[in-house]
């Protein structure tokens, strides 16, 4: 009951401090970011920090490398890294994901890039967690409501979200996709939570009429929703596909009424990382502030993000034009100098889907700097256009020797994150 009530009351604080204004909200970092301090004190890496009195763009700049590293001495719950890993993995090996350590729930990232982070979270931040998602993403409402949503790893983190008004049903990513419509269609979902991947397999499914649902919000999560793959599902379920951008790092942001993503702002700071002179595309550097038992400060994301500046919702938190996929996939080339050349995936993206309106699912991998590897779901003529938009691309920017074959592998596996456009060497 103690635990419903720290919903109740964090939701209460978020629904209504929430700034209006730019100056309000910086206002309100600066407040929070002193409140934080007491947090960095209890954490043996930062405590030097705090002491100092160090402004925050002095503090050391993360990455998970760097940040599981030193595991041991950030978190405030003096949790070993090795001892979380155990628990973490025989929780996903037994696919029982209740175990915690003292009362911390324990968690690990997918992993797509690199080696598995891990997770922290006390019950404390639990219920921040839940507020923070009745607020920003299920929406508060007292009609009986059920979520089904799909992915890799159950967690105390997301079954704490449950009352008698609003239930949650955990659908395992590796299970069969039959066994999953055979589910949907028994529970009938108001809400969908799911991956795009598994959003376009079940949109599939509708259009077989085998999936025979109307969840009145479907929310996409954990994997990039591409714009061409948005408006399929769109088509589909006839509705606006909102979004959640969330990683081992935290709650980032989510869409507004008018579907733009919000970096949330009013409990975490953000700074950029500029990828290019134009200062269009950036690394975002996260700071947040509601985090107490593995403090985040400062850590820098491989995800490059597009900023929008117009959204028509007036929020004074910084919007997302689009997130184009990781650092890591971005394509690297040589031009005829020998020079290297990189291109960004969103232009490999656009190229492709431009060649045919009919090209819906592909995906594009570099081997090395002379081979790609091109899957297209359609006839060799599909392929062939696709093929002719890329050599365009390459063209303009000079890359030279490159091979572009076809593949009827699409390089994904269920259960992982889809990635459209990649850099794996062989």
């Amino acid at each position: 009951m103690f635990f419903k009530f720290q919903i109740i009351r964090y939701w209460l604080l978020i629904r209504f401090r929430k700034p209006r204004s730019k100056t309000a909200l910086q206002k309100l970092q600066k407040k929070n970011w002193h409140k934080f301090q007491q947090v960095l004190l209890r954490s043996p890496f930062y405590r030097d920090k705090v002491q100092e009195n160090t402004p925050l763009a002095a503090y050391p700049l993360m990455n998970k490398a760097s940040f599981m590293k030193q595991f041991d001495q950030i978190n405030t719950q003096n949790i070993r890294v090795d001892e979380a890993y155990k628990v973490a993995q025989e929780a996903e090996k037994s696919r029982d994901f209740s175990p915690e350590i003292n009362h911390i729930t324990v968690g690990l990232s997918s992993g797509t890039s690199g080696n598995r982070g891990i997770f922290l979270a006390s019950q404390k931040e639990r219920a921040f967690w839940v507020a923070a998602v009745l607020d920003r993403v299920i929406g508060f409402s007292l009609k009986k409501r059920s979520v089904a949503f799909f992915l890799r790893a159950n967690s105390n983190l997301y079954s704490s979200v449950k009352s008698r008004i609003l239930s949650f049903a955990f659908f395992d990513l590796y299970d069969a996709l039959a066994q999953h419509v055979s589910r949907l269609n028994a529970l009938q979902p108001t809400i969908l939570v799911a991956q795009p991947s598994m959003l376009l397999d079940l949109a599939q499914e509708v259009k077989a009429g085998r999936l025979q649902i109307h969840p009145q919000k479907i929310i996409s999560v954990a994997e990039v929703l591409y714009p061409e793959d948005k408006a399929v599902l769109e088509a589909t379920f006839g509705q606006t596909i909102h979004q959640v951008y969330q990683c081992t790092e935290g709650f980032l942001a989510s869409t507004c009424a008018y579907g733009t993503l919000h970096f949330n702002e009013d409990f975490l700071i953000i700074e950029k990382k500029f990828l290019d002179e134009s200062k269009t595309r950036f690394h975002p550097i996260i700071t947040d502030l509601k985090r107490s038992s593995q403090p985040i400060v400062r850590y820098e994301l491989n995800d490059i993000i597009q900023e929008k500046t117009d959204c028509p919702c007036g929020s004074p938190m910084m919007g997302i034009a689009q997130i184009e996929g990781r650092a890591d996939d971005v394509l690297v080339f040589k031009n005829v100098e020998g020079q290297t050349i990189k291109i960004y995936p969103d232009f490999f993206r656009r190229a492709i889907i431009a060649a045919d309106a009919a090209i819906q699912d592909y995906t594009l991998v570099q081997r090395n700097a002379h081979l790609l590897e091109l899957y297209i779901q359609g006839t060799e003529e599909h392929f062939q256009k696709a093929k002719r938009n890329i050599d365009a691309l390459l063209n303009k920017y000079q890359a030279k020797a490159v091979t572009i074959i076809r593949t009827t592998i699409k390089h994904h596996e269920q259960g992982n994150k889809l990635r459209r456009i990649k850099y794996e060497k062989n």
